[in-house]
């Protein structure tokens, strides 16, 4: 196969928790009042306006330059909005911790990515902080059929969580594509008290799927997103057993990332790409996106962290504390 060929067959999908991208005003429903100019992390217009090209710096590097090398060597990646058509951009970005429709408008339509014509879904969730999940997708490479967001109902002590996000759409090749992006509730509390939140959120993810597959049996399916949970945890092992394979269980980085996200010294992943058994061929490669630029020094446990863009109220001007998954699937076969 020509390369131009395999540039126009590769579909890039990329999972980003993009670390609480939040507007600067206050939802008078939802508890947002951290991130407003008065509030305790002082989130001015500013800092705002800085993570949106932050998170917009991130999904670019996350392609591949045209006629030249991706940007895992890049020191201090920068991009333009003038730059962004040197780009072959992810077709698709599933992003956590988004606030609203107006946080995403700007990104796709405000931000130095409006030159990429992105377009998008996003939910409105009861998630009391108010923060939801989106679909950001290119209308070059995928054309939208359906969306519609899934309602978690919430067991003994569980509060309001996010919604998952179903869409789908048709590719390139012609085929249709589903896609269901999820976050599940934190481990606040403790691991095991929150197990059983995670679980019914796991279920919930298994259920859209089957009620898809009841429509077509080979349905082609991607379920990405914040899991909470690890490669061998119930969550992640429950939407496994419905047909499902996590191609970014194993996903390291080039730069010395070993998963999307490290807590007191460990590598570990809480971000899953799973693909269905009938997209499983397609797929060609998962990776962790370590762009030098995204990390930093990890001066307590040595090697390198995630660039986060705050530790606790203090500022640090950088990207997120996870690292974005990057999957290309071969969409011609």
């Amino acid at each position: 196969m020509s390369l131009s060929v395999l540039l126009v067959s590769l579909f890039t999908f990329v999972q980003f928790n993009c670390e609480n991208l939040f507007d600067c005003q206050h939802d008078s429903l939802k508890n947002d009042v951290a991130f407003l100019p008065d509030g305790s992390y002082h989130w001015t217009p500013f800092r705002y306006w800085r993570k949106l090209n932050r998170v917009g710096q991130t999904i670019v590097s996350c392609g591949d330059r045209v006629g030249g090398a991706g940007t895992q060597a890049a020191e201090d990646f920068s991009v333009t909005e003038e730059s962004v058509a040197s780009w072959r951009l992810p077709d698709m970005v599933a992003l956590c911790e988004v606030e609203n429709d107006s946080v995403m408008r700007d990104l796709t339509k405000r931000s130095l990515l409006r030159t990429a014509r992105y377009e998008y879904v996003v939910t409105d969730s009861p998630d009391a902080r108010g923060i939801d999940v989106a679909l950001m997708y290119s209308p070059f490479s995928f054309r939208l059929l359906n969306s519609r967001a899934v309602r978690i109902t919430p067991v003994r002590d569980m509060s309001p969580t996010r919604d998952l996000l179903y869409a789908s759409g048709v590719v390139m090749s012609g085929d249709t594509l589903h896609v269901i992006v999820a976050h599940l509730p934190s481990r606040r509390g403790g691991e095991q008290l929150s197990r059983p939140f995670r679980r019914v959120v796991a279920e919930k993810i298994r259920a859209v799927a089957d009620s898809v597959r009841a429509v077509a049996a080979a349905a082609k399916i991607i379920v990405a997103g914040d899991f909470n949970d690890y490669a061998k945890s119930e969550s992640v092992r429950l939407v496994c057993a419905d047909g499902f394979t996590d191609v970014s269980a194993e996903a390291v980085g080039q730069n010395g990332a070993r998963a999307t996200y490290k807590y007191h010294g460990e590598w570990r992943s809480l971000d899953h790409i799973l693909v269905s058994t009938s997209l499983l061929p397609s797929v060609r490669s998962c990776r962790v996106h370590d762009a030098r630029f995204l990390l930093t020094d990890d001066e307590k446990y040595g090697g390198v962290q995630p660039r986060r863009n705050y530790l606790g109220p203090r500022w640090l001007d950088g990207f997120s504390d996870h690292l974005p998954l990057v999957a290309e699937f071969t969409l011609d076969e």
